[in-house]
């Protein structure tokens, strides 16, 4: 109690003292110290969230490559489908978003191929790609007419958006061909070659579309859906849809893709009778995938499930393939190992058959090709700083793979016949269990900035189940080609060789035989020269060797053929 009587006596003292003291009569100055500034981390501070940056989108560039080469050449191959493809460079480096290209040539081969696109903002992207190309035919010593025509016209309209992009595509294509392969051994009366109508038109219409979203695990799908028909009435209509999902974990990520495919269609005829034939089928698949990524080191574990149903046989399988690859690199990129095993339920249908061969009649069977597996190693790398290589050793078993078989003539060259492919001059299709011993070998060598060139070897050892042999298939198939250029000169060449093929005929009357085509090779030359950075004149030989050749029994292709145009690109 003392303490604390203290200890107020104190604090009453100093209030009074305080009070009683005069005031201060110093006056406040400013002293201003200049020194340079040295900052120290404590006066750092952490901005605590990003910016909003709205408003603000990146569009790439669209690519436009141009294709002032792709003529189908009647020489080699059937005509396919075009795309864009680059084949003279600019010297001045300037790129045209848009091209018109037209050329004519021998056999009365006329040419148009053009893209032209535009956009009303940055935000979106539209445009057209229209190719023709034909021929009035002009094979000597034919009875029947052989001109082929191709037109095709796409076209598509582009949306970008901030956090997805999306597409609407739009195309029809109309090919003419002719079962003018009659076989040689027997003389047609002229009333019933005047009687047929030896020509068959390819139809497809399609529509479809893709998006593709950002920073999302689903990464967009796609959609297609194709009427394919011709005139035998046959008609086959497919719809394919594949949404894409990922998942990243860690510094790997996991992938899947999904698949609808349903097809239907039918053959007003079958070959020996007037019975319809239809088919069927629809596919549900599943393809996961986990990436592993290491510095040398790149696998992918993956695996393909597929659930089938044959509508038209109400049958249902469940199929499951693997999917596994790899790549090692040994020795940077000189060395680098490459293996894995696949497999693949694939759906055949009219349209990817006839676009193989042309001349197979709308009578044929489809099936399901059933790919077990194929087992693959090999090594790809650098020989040197210009050269690249790629060789790989393969062994594959199909059930089901389809091969093409001629079809057994219906008429002893006297007796009407209503359809024209039932003169021996169509093919058929066969399927057979087959196993493949492929070899692969590539190499790509840039000699200079002015000269190029590339070659692919394919060997294939086929073995058989059912067949006498693999119809139709050659053992070897390979192609070169180089191109050179040297300020507004250009040139290039291409050269296809196919080894020898045989097939199955079944004549009117008599025993049934083997018969083998020859092997050829296809020399194609094309140049030009660039007038300015607008205008370009182009010319293409094919088959300059003049090769009467056959691709397939029968079926003899024109020969030299020379064509040349002019290219003009512009901006809209």
């Amino acid at each position: 109690m003392r303490k604390l009587f203290i200890i107020i006596i104190l604090l009453s003292s100093t209030i009074f003292y305080a009070q009683k003291k005069k005031k201060d009569t110093l006056k406040t100055e400013e002293i201003v110290v200049v020194k340079p500034y040295t900052p120290s981390i404590a006066n750092a501070f952490k901005i605590k969230s990003n910016p909003s940056l709205e408003g603000i989108k990146n569009i790439e560039k669209e690519t436009v490559e141009y294709r002032i080469f792709s003529i189908p050449v009647a020489s080699t191959f059937t005509p396919s489908k075009g795309k864009a493809k680059g084949l003279v460079r600019d010297p001045k480096g300037r790129l045209f978003q848009n091209y018109v290209s037209a050329g004519f040539g021998n056999y009365t081969s006329p040419l148009f191929e053009a893209y032209i696109h535009t956009s009303s903002n940055k935000y979106n992207d539209y445009g057209v790609f229209v190719n023709h190309h034909s021929s009035i035919g002009g094979i000597k010593d034919l009875a029947l007419n052989n001109n082929f025509s191709d037109t095709r016209i796409d076209a598509f309209f582009k949306q970008f958006d901030r956090d997805y992009n999306w597409q609407l595509n739009a195309g029809y294509q109309h090919q003419i061909f002719n079962y003018y392969g009659l076989p040689p051994n027997i003389e047609f009366e002229e009333t019933l070659l005047k009687s047929i109508d030896e020509r068959q038109v390819y139809k497809n219409l399609y529509v479809g579309g893709k998006i593709a979203i950002e920073d999302s695990f689903f990464q967009g799908a796609t959609a297609e859906i194709m009427n394919f028909s011709d005139s035998y009435n046959s008609n086959e209509l497919r719809l394919i849809v594949k949404p894409t999902l990922e998942f990243p974990i860690s510094t790997e990520q996991i992938n899947g893709e999904f698949l609808i495919d349903l097809i239907s269609g039918k053959f007003k005829q079958s070959y020996f009778t007037e019975d319809e034939k239809k088919y069927s089928f629809l596919n549900f698949g599943f393809n996961p995938n986990f990436e592993v990524i290491r510095d040398n080191l790149k696998i992918n574990l993956g695996a393909k499930l597929y659930y089938s149903s044959d509508l038209e046989n109400k049958e249902s399988s469940f199929y499951a393939y693997p999917n596994v690859t790899a790549s090692l690199k040994m020795i940077d990129d000189v060395l680098i190992l490459i293996g894995g095993v696949t497999g693949d339920l694939i759906q055949n249908n009219y349209q990817d058959l006839s676009s193989k061969n042309p001349y197979i009649s709308p009578t044929i069977n489809i099936l399901q090709t059933n790919q077990q597996y194929k087992a693959f190693a090999g090594t790809k790398g650098k020989l040197a700083s210009n050269i690249d290589y790629n060789f790989s050793v393969s062994h594959s078993t199909e059930k089901n793979k389809p091969i093409f078989i001629q079809n057994r003539i219906l008429t002893n060259g006297t007796d009407p016949i209503e359809q024209a492919f039932k003169l021996g001059n169509s093919f058929g299709v066969v399927y057979d269990d087959i196993k493949t011993l492929g070899i692969k070998a590539e190499i790509t060598i840039e000699a200079s900035k002015a000269f190029t060139f590339s070659g692919t070897v394919n060997y294939n050892n086929y073995t058989t189940t059912n067949e006498f042999g693999v119809w139709n298939l050659p053992d070897i198939t390979a192609t070169f080609s180089g191109n050179y250029q040297r300020k507004n000169w250009f040139a290039g060449t291409k050269i296809f060789y196919n080894g020898k093929t045989k097939d199955y005929i079944i004549p009117f009357s008599g025993n049934p035989e083997i018969i083998e085509n020859n092997s050829y090779l296809d020399l194609n030359l094309n140049g030009g020269y660039i007038f300015s950075e607008r205008l370009t004149a182009f010319a293409k030989i094919n088959n300059a060797f003049g090769n009467n050749y056959h691709r397939y029994v029968n079926y003899q292709v024109q020969s030299i053929q020379i064509l040349g145009g002019i290219t003009y690109k512009f901006d809209l």
